[in-house]
C-alpha cells in the first residue's frame, strides 16, 4: 500500500488499508488487528461488527475489548479490507470482503481506537470526538498534523 492512498476530506480521511489483510488478532485490554505485516488497528472502546452496512436486519455483535468480549471479532482472521475511513468526528469504520463491518465511535473520555500505518500514518480518535493526524516524521516525533 502507498501513501497515496490516504486522502483528506472534509469530514473524513480514507485511510490507505485497502487490500490488506488481517493476519493477527489480539486481546488484552485491546482488540489489535495486524493488517499485513507493518499496520495496526487498536480498539480500545466498545465497536461494532456487523453483516452489511446497515445491519438493521443483518446480525449485529457488540464488542467491548475493555472486558476482553471480543470473540466476534476472530471472524476478520484473513478477511481482506475494501474501505477505510476515519471520519474526523473521531468514528472509525472498515468494511471486509467477508462482507463484515466494524465501526468503533469516539469517546467522551478517553481514546477509543488508533490505527498506525502502513509507513508513517497514525490516526487517533480522541477523547471527545476529535479525529488527530500524524504523518511522516510527525509520527515518531508526536507532533500533531490535524
Amino acid at each position: 500500500m502507498n501513501e497515496s492512498a490516504f486522502a483528506e476530506h472534509e469530514d473524513r480521511w480514507i485511510l490507505g488499508l485497502r487490500g490488506l489483510v488481517v493476519t493477527k488478532i489480539s486481546v488484552d485490554y485491546q482488540l489489535s488487528l495486524l493488517l499485513g505485516s507493518d499496520a495496526w488497528v487498536v480498539l480500545e472502546g466498545p465497536c461494532r461488527l456487523s453483516q452489511g452496512p446497515a445491519a438493521r436486519d443483518g446480525r449485529q455483535e457488540m464488542m467491548d475489548p475493555g472486558q476482553q468480549d471480543v470473540a466476534a471479532a476472530l471472524a476478520l482472521f484473513g478477511a481482506k479490507i475494501l474501505s477505510a475511513v476515519a471520519f474526523k468526528t473521531g468514528t472509525l469504520r472498515l468494511v471486509f470482503d467477508n462482507g463484515l463491518h466494524l465501526d468503533c465511535g469516539a469517546d467522551p473520555s478517553f481514546e477509543a481506537w488508533q490505527v498506525t500505518g502502513p509507513g508513517d500514518w497514525r490516526f487517533v480518535s480522541m477523547p471527545g470526538g476529535d479525529l488527530a493526524v500524524w504523518s511522516g516524521a510527525e509520527a515518531a516525533g508526536g507532533n500533531e498534523t490535524v
